[in-house]
């Protein structure tokens, strides 16, 4: 399974957030590259980089951060928050990411997204699956939409969706455990979707949980910064 640390980005800060709340906002590092630098010294090797200013803007913001962190490291970076455009994944992908994660995009404008899709190819292209109370949460999770997330998941894996990201929000940023049951309902349901938990992971175990589950990976932000997980005990998963 693979490790994939978070940095979520305001203001060019390395940043988290509480259940996607702006206001319950907590500044880590004021430079991200000596989080990423930090991540790949302890052998990560792949990064979920969030631009939440982009998620508000409903465009890409902070594409210079992600630009620095791709030049000075050899992380596989995630790119993800703002990419409502043809211009805004042309701009990430320039910038060097490896994927993009569209998530609200391909709720509201499902033609763009499965255009990235045949554009790039679906290597390149992560679903973006923000969850509450059973249901897909678009807009930076402002606004929760009438799309059930098995029948999301469902729609897209027909249309060659490999990956997704799956967040239950209600489990983000709050260090009380991951949802483990939804993901294990979802890889017993779509085993060949290569599923990606986020939210809430905390502890070792539950690392080692989701790895048991089936996730393909799992991506870990306050725990770490919090130091309820430490670097050096993640490398027996890398």
């Amino acid at each position: 399974m693979h490790i994939i640390p978070a940095i979520d980005i305001i203001d060019g800060k390395c940043v988290r957030l509480t259940e996607g709340d702006y206001t319950q906002k907590k500044v880590y590092n004021e430079d991200p590259l000596e989080v990423a630098m930090e991540f790949e010294a302890h052998g990560i090797r792949r990064l979920h980089l969030v631009d939440l200013d982009g998620a508000k803007a409903q465009h890409i913001v902070n594409h210079k951060v992600l630009q620095r962190i791709a030049t000075h490291t050899n992380l596989q970076i995630d790119f993800g928050g703002g990419l409502k455009a043809n211009e805004d994944v042309r701009i990430a992908f320039e910038s060097g990411a490896r994927q993009v994660t569209g998530g609200t995009v391909a709720v509201k404008n499902p033609e763009l997204f499965l255009g990235w899709l045949v554009q790039y190819g679906p290597e390149r292209i992560i679903l973006g699956a923000d969850v509450k109370e059973g249901k897909i949460a678009v807009s930076g999770w402002q606004e929760q939409s009438e799309l059930e997330l098995f029948a999301f998941l469902e729609d897209y894996i027909q249309k060659s969706i490999q990956y997704s990201i799956c967040t239950d929000i209600s489990k983000d940023g709050r260090l009380e455990g991951t949802a483990l049951e939804l993901y294990k309902d979802i890889t017993a349901r779509f085993p060949e979707l290569k599923l990606i938990a986020s939210g809430g992971v905390t502890t070792i175990q539950e690392v080692q949980d989701l790895k048991e589950a089936g996730c393909y990976g799992a991506i870990i932000g306050k725990a770490i910064y919090e130091g309820h997980i430490q670097l050096e005990a993640l490398k027996g998963f890398l």
